[in-house]
């Protein structure tokens, strides 16, 4: 006998990148158990009408400043980061993918978690930088779901277990194209070179912080915000392979890894269908066979990769040092593929503008988002100058 699903509604916000990519990829195989209502974009309004196409949705949003007017016949068409609030309360949808980068969706990821919608998040600044005002927010077990493979991987290993029970979790990076560098060749390196991930297909920003683990520095931080622990319980590996996503130790000594293909269909699948699985192997995704797992690791080298330090830090001291993290990195990695700074400042003018800055702890969400701006700002003015500086 067939099992009957009821059909999830689902929105996905950031629905033309390549994570949003990969939940749309889910709702296309699995029709009968998801039906996709609304999307919405930064500006790329030609691919959202094309997705809007193939998906049957019917409500679009355009978040990013407008060249024209953005209204096409059969849809409803909405503008402006703030129409995500709309999006978020829609009593016709059941499920939001917040699959976006940067700071502009956080309101309306608030707006779905008090709206008791479920959630699948693939956006670390919502947690990074307003994790105090997100967490909160959520009203039961599993409503907050990431996307994210490392943070899936914990989420999915600590389903029947209770926090109390984790000694250790580990993310996992492949260390990017750079893993195998002397601090020499690092000197060298160029944008193009930055560019090429050997295992994952990125947009330009995040692959930057890949090669210089800013980015699992970040994950971390969101790590100790989603599943509640402290810094001295969180770490990251290298794992060159990418096979092994995630790793939790408990407290009697055994552990639970995830092990899988790196693909984001993945992780979508296993956050949209909570709590079951589909069927992903007989719909044509690949799996590794027990003959070609590799479960090589090493530690992150932390004066070849300072970024990963300098963000550890951050995240362990909290306050303002997480949100101006945020901002550096966007100025700093900016700058890298501008030519302004070589890929060996990026670390250092983030250090700096963390060191120059003296700002208090937000004490609101407002507060915390504004910190993000004033990184920026003064990373980009080091990056200007940064032959003074360093």
């Amino acid at each position: 006998m067939v099992r009957a699903f009821p059909k999830i509604r689902v929105a996905v916000i950031g629905a033309t990148g390549s994570v949003g990519g990969a939940v749309l990829d889910i709702c296309r195989r699995y029709p009968e158990r998801f039906d996709v209502v609304a999307l919405a974009a930064q500006n790329n309004q030609d691919k959202l009408l094309e997705l809007a196409s193939l998906h049957n949705a019917k409500k679009l949003c355009l978040t990013g400043p407008l060249s024209g007017k953005f209204k096409t016949e059969g849809y409803d068409c909405l503008t402006g980061a703030d129409a995500l609030c709309e999006i978020a309360s829609d009593p016709d949808i059941d499920h939001i993918v917040f699959a976006s980068s940067g700071v502009s969706a956080i309101k309306a990821l608030q707006t779905a978690l008090k709206e008791d919608k479920d959630v699948s998040l693939a956006n670390k600044e919502s947690i990074v930088v307003a994790g105090p005002w997100v967490m909160p927010l959520v009203k039961r077990k599993d409503q907050l779901r990431p996307i994210d493979s490392e943070h899936s991987a914990i989420w999915q290993c600590l389903r029947e277990d209770q926090k109390h029970q984790i000694a250790k979790i580990w993310l996992t990076a492949s260390g990017g194209p750079f893993r195998d560098h002397s601090k020499e060749m690092f000197e060298r390196v160029t944008p193009e070179e930055t560019l090429s991930h050997p295992v994952w297909k990125m947009g330009p920003k995040i692959t930057v912080d890949s090669a210089t683990l800013m980015n699992k520095g970040i994950e971390c931080i969101e790590a100790m915000q989603l599943f509640g622990l402290p810094a001295n319980k969180v770490s990251a590996l290298i794992h060159p392979k990418s096979q092994v996503h995630g790793a939790v130790l408990f407290i009697d000594g055994t552990m639970k890894m995830l092990v899988s293909q790196p693909d984001m269909r993945l992780p979508a699948a296993a956050a949209l269908a909570w709590p079951d699985r589909l069927d992903l192997v007989s719909s044509g995704l690949d799996f590794i066979e027990p003959e070609k797992w590799d479960l090589q690791f090493r530690e992150i080298d932390g004066s070849l990769f300072p970024c990963f330090s300098i963000a550890f830090k951050a995240g362990e001291m909290g306050g303002a040092y997480p949100s101006l993290l945020v901002g550096a990195d966007e100025a700093a990695v900016q700058a890298f593929l501008e030519r302004i700074i070589p890929f060996t400042a990026i670390s250092r003018v983030i250090e700096e503008t963390l060191a120059k800055s003296a700002s208090a702890s937000p004490e609101t969400l407002d507060e915390a988002i504004a910190l993000v701006s004033t990184g920026e700002r003064i990373a980009r003015e080091l990056c200007k100058n940064w032959r003074h500086h360093f």
